[in-house]
């Protein structure tokens, strides 16, 4: 039977001096080995996005992490680093796409930029320097670890009992997670519910309430080596159920 199919929008790069679309092997592998579905890229085309036709074959759409921050004027508020990368023409492509596809009843799974992207979408808005915020940990990663250092489990978060998560983690009250984001949510979009917090309060997972389908959002990583982690297995797997119950409803 064919692998349902989901949208992992890419991001603009350059490639020695050519502008690229790109997305990292981790998120896509994890979306054809964890969710065992296939993945397809879809560029930043902003505008230029026909949305509705991806949305006719799409099953599912997985919204990656990213180096680049979501430009502060979309949540209204002016950029306090402008030092720090952005990407305009994903957010001009992610945010349309997710509004739609929420519309369409379509699974989705965010991570990282995506967490606050759909937050973004649905009219949240975002603590631009998590660390600078009195109360908050700081979140953000060591640059000068490995890989390896960099993605190891960095502190817990608390699950909401009853929620989603929870009940995709068999009932577990915290897990451990890995933390490697400066930015994180300030006020929640109306109609999303809090899956999990880390100690400091922070919001690190929700999902959207009013969603037909699995709609899920976590802060950290578990696209990373996700074979080796029970609970992002998990993730992925209840995602990629989600991806062919929504295969098989459509004639």
């Amino acid at each position: 039977m064919r692998r349902p199919i989901v949208l992992v929008p890419a991001c603009s790069q350059n490639k020695g001096s050519h502008p690229s679309y790109a997305a990292q092997n981790k998120y896509v592998d994890a979306v054809a080995v964890g969710a065992r579905c296939q993945p397809l890229l879809v560029p930043p085309l902003g505008d230029n996005t026909d949305i509705e036709s991806l949305l006719g074959i799409a099953n599912g759409i997985m919204l990656t992490g990213a180096a680049s921050n979501l430009q502060a004027s979309l949540y209204g508020q002016a950029t306090l680093d402008p030092s720090l990368p952005e990407d305009h023409a994903r957010d001009a492509t992610t945010l349309p796409l997710i509004r739609a596809a929420l519309m369409h009843g379509i699974p989705i799974l965010a991570i990282c930029r995506g967490f606050q992207e759909v937050n973004v979408a649905l009219g949240g808005t975002l603590h631009q320097s998590v660390h600078t915020v009195p109360g908050y940990f700081d979140h953000r990663e060591d640059k000068t670890q490995s890989l390896e250092q960099q993605y190891a489990a960095a502190h817990r978060v608390k699950l909401e009992k009853g929620g989603l998560l929870a009940h995709i983690l068999d009932g577990a009250s915290e897990i451990q997670v890995n933390s490697l984001h400066g930015q994180g949510i300030d006020r929640l979009a109306p109609g999303l519910q809090v899956e999990a917090c880390s100690d400091d309060g922070l919001i690190e997972a929700y999902s959207i309430a009013a969603s037909p389908s699995f709609a899920l959002a976590v802060q950290w990583h578990p696209e990373w080596r996700v074979e080796e982690n029970r609970d992002s297995m998990r993730m992925f797997s209840a995602f990629g159920l989600a991806c062919r119950v929504h295969r098989d409803r459509i004639p």
